[in-house]
C-alpha cells in the first residue's frame, strides 16, 4: 500500500497535547465533540480552506484519555503551506480551545506516517492509593484505588506479561484486527508523592489493552490475585471478567517513537504487514 505524497503536497507533522475529560476520544464522530473533530475544523478555519482537512494520528485515544505527546499528520498543498508555515502555530493557539494544544508544527521527512511509522508508543497510568483519597487539584488525571498496593508484586507480575503476545485477553476485540502485540514495557514506581504510576510501552496496542492490563495488576497490587494470574490470563487467550476496565481518566499518551528518518519509509511498509504468532495462521495488522 503505497503512501506516497502527491506531487504538489507537503506531509506536515503536528505534536500536541490534549485533556480527554470532555473529549469523546480522539477520532471524528457526528454530534460529538472530539480531538480529531476540534483540530480538523481550526486547521480549515486559520488557513481558510475551501475544503476539509483530514488527520492521521498516531493512536487513537479513548473517550477521558489524555495526550502529552501525541502525534498527527496531514497534507497539505505546496502553496497553502509556503503561506501558513511560520504562523500556523499561533494562529491554532488563537483558534482551538483551551484543552487541546498543538505545540510543533514541521514539514515531516519523507516515508514519514504519524500513524504506521511510529515503532512504539509510551503510555502513563497514574493511581494514588492514600487511604484520604486523591489530591483535588490532581484528581482529573489520577486514579483512586482505595486499598493499598504492593509496587513490588504488581512488577513482578508485569515481568510475565513482556514480549510479543496475543494480547486477546487484555483486549476488547475487533473484526479483522489482530491482538498480537509486542510489550516492551510494564513498570510501576512510587514518586515521593505517593502516585504510582505504569510505564507502558508497546510496539502498537489494541482497544483496551493499556487499561485492561492496568485492572489486572491492580488486583495482584492489592493482593486480591496472585502474582501469577495476569500472566495466566494472558495464556488463557480469552477474556475473563475478573479483568477490569479501569477509567480512562487515569491514563496519558506521554510520547511516540520513530526510526531515523531514513527508516521511516520501511518501517511503514512493515506496519501494514500481516502479524502472527509461530504456528499461528497471520491476522491483519493493525496499530
Amino acid at each position: 500500500m503505497s503512501d506516497e505524497v502527491e506531487p504538489g503536497f507537503v506531509r506536515v507533522r503536528l505534536d500536541l497535547s490534549y485533556d480527554g475529560k470532555d473529549f469523546s476520544g480522539w477520532a471524528k464522530q457526528t454530534a460529538r465533540r472530539t480531538v480529531q473533530g476540534e483540530l480538523e475544523s481550526a486547521l480549515q478555519t486559520v488557513m481558510r480552506l475551501p475544503y476539509p482537512v483530514e488527520l492521521t494520528v498516531a493512536g487513537r485515544t479513548d473517550a477521558g484519555v489524555h495526550a502529552r505527546g501525541q502525534v498527527a499528520h496531514l497534507d497539505l498543498a505546496q502553496a497553502v503551506w509556503d503561506e501558513h508555515r511560520d504562523v500556523l502555530m499561533r494562529r491554532l493557539a488563537g483558534r482551538l480551545p483551551h484543552d487541546v494544544r498543538v505545540w510543533r508544527v514541521a514539514e515531516a521527512p519523507a516515508g514519514f506516517n504519524a500513524r504506521f511509522s511510529a515503532i512504539w508508543r509510551r503510555y502513563a497510568y497514574r493511581v494514588g492509593d492514600h487511604k484520604g483519597g486523591v489530591d483535588p487539584l490532581l484528581r482529573g488525571h489520577v486514579l483512586w484505588h482505595d486499598w493499598p498496593l504492593d509496587v513490588d508484586a504488581m512488577n513482578e507480575a508485569a515481568r510475565t506479561l513482556l514480549g510479543e503476545h496475543d494480547f486477546a485477553a487484555y483486549c476488547k476485540k475487533r473484526e479483522g484486527a489482530t491482538t498480537i502485540r509486542t510489550l516492551q514495557q510494564l513498570s510501576w514506581e512510587r514518586d515521593a508523592d505517593g502516585i504510582v504510576t505504569a510505564t507502558v510501552r508497546a510496539d502498537a496496542f489494541c482497544h483496551n489493552m493499556v487499561r485492561s492490563l492496568v485492572g489486572a495488576l491492580l488486583h495482584v497490587g492489592d493482593g486480591h490475585r496472585p502474582v501469577d494470574w495476569p500472566g495466566k490470563v494472558l495464556a488463557a487467550g480469552v477474556r475473563d471478567s475478573a479483568v477490569h476496565v479501569v477509567r480512562p481518566h487515569g491514563l496519558t499518551l506521554e510520547e511516540v517513537g520513530y526510526p531515523a528518518d531514513d527508516l521511516l519509509a520501511e518501517r511503514n511498509r512493515q506496519a501494514r504487514n500481516l502479524r502472527t504468532l509461530p504456528g499461528r495462521e497471520p491476522s491483519p495488522g493493525c496499530c
